[in-house]
C-alpha cells in the first residue's frame, strides 16, 4: 500500500506562491504578446497598403465619355500606374481632368484593390457660336468646349458681339436653358449685342425681343402664348406687358 507523501504548511504555501508568481508572469507576457503581434500587424497592413506593389494600380476606368474618348480622359488624368492604390492623388487627377474643355464635372474614386475609376459628366451645347470663322458649341455655362464642321440642326445658333465676355455668353445660354425643347427648336439664331439686349429670329423670320435673362421662364411661356397671333415682332422684354407688331 503506497504511503502518501505528506507537506509540510510551509511548503504548501511555497508551492501556492510559486504558482501565483508564474500566473502573473505569463499573464504579463501574453499581454507584451498581444501587443507586440498587434503592432506588427498593424505594421504589416502599413507596409502592404502604403509601400509594397500588392495593392499597387494597374487599372484605370473610365466612364460617361461620349464627345471625348477614354484614351483621352486617361492621357489628361496620368494616373500612377505600379504606385500604391492608396497613396495616388485623386485631387490631382481630378483637376487634371477637369482642365479637359469638354468636361463639366468628373468624380475620381478608388476601387479596391487595382483600380482608379473616373467618372465624367461632359459638358452639353446649347448653342453654337460662329467664331474666327469655325464654329464652336457653347453649354449653359457660357462655355466653348467643342468645334462642329457643320451646324447641327438641332442647336440654334447665337450671334454675339466681337468683344462679348463670358458673363453674356452665360446669359445667352440661360435664356435657352429657360425654354422648352419645342420653342428651342423653332428658334434660328440668337443675337446679343450686350446682357441687356437679346432677340431671337425664328427660322420663319419673325424676330423677338427678349431684353436680359432675367424671367426667361416667365418671357417664353408668355412667347409661346403670343406666337399663335400672326405678328412679325413679339416682344417679351417685360413678360408682364408683351406686345406685337406687323
Amino acid at each position: 500500500m503506497a504511503v502518501r507523501e505528506r507537506t509540510s504548511p510551509e511548503e504548501r504555501t511555497r508551492r501556492r506562491f510559486a504558482r501565483r508568481q508564474w500566473a502573473r508572469r505569463w499573464g504579463l507576457w501574453r499581454r507584451v504578446l498581444v501587443v507586440v503581434l498587434g503592432v506588427a500587424l498593424v505594421a504589416t497592413g502599413v507596409w502592404l497598403v502604403f509601400f509594397s506593389s500588392v495593392l499597387a494600380v494597374d487599372e484605370v476606368s473610365v466612364t460617361g465619355t461620349d464627345h471625348l474618348t477614354d484614351a483621352q480622359v486617361e492621357r489628361a488624368a496620368d494616373v500612377p500606374t505600379g504606385h500604391p492604390l492608396a497613396t495616388v492623388d485623386l485631387d490631382a487627377i481630378q483637376a487634371r481632368v477637369e482642365a479637359l474643355a469638354p468636361v463639366a464635372a468628373v468624380d475620381v474614386t478608388r476601387q479596391w484593390p487595382h483600380a482608379v475609376a473616373i467618372a465624367v459628366t461632359e459638358r452639353e451645347a446649347v448653342a453654337v457660336v460662329e467664331v474666327d470663322g469655325g464654329l464652336e458649341g457653347m453649354d449653359a455655362d457660357g462655355v466653348f468646349f467643342r468645334t462642329y464642321a457643320n451646324r447641327p440642326r438641332t442647336l440654334p445658333q447665337v450671334d454675339l458681339s466681337a468683344d462679348a465676355d463670358v458673363d453674356t455668353r452665360r446669359e445667352v445660354a440661360g435664356v435657352l436653358a429657360a425654354m422648352p425643347d419645342t420653342l428651342v427648336n423653332r428658334i434660328d439664331h440668337l443675337e446679343a449685342r450686350s446682357v441687356d439686349q437679346i432677340s431671337l429670329v425664328l427660322r420663319d423670320g419673325r424676330t423677338v425681343l427678349w431684353g436680359s435673362a432675367d424671367d426667361s421662364t416667365e418671357k417664353a411661356e408668355v412667347l409661346a402664348s403670343l406666337l399663335t397671333y400672326h405678328a412679325q415682332q413679339y416682344d417679351v422684354s417685360v413678360p408682364s406687358r408683351p406686345t406685337t407688331r406687323g
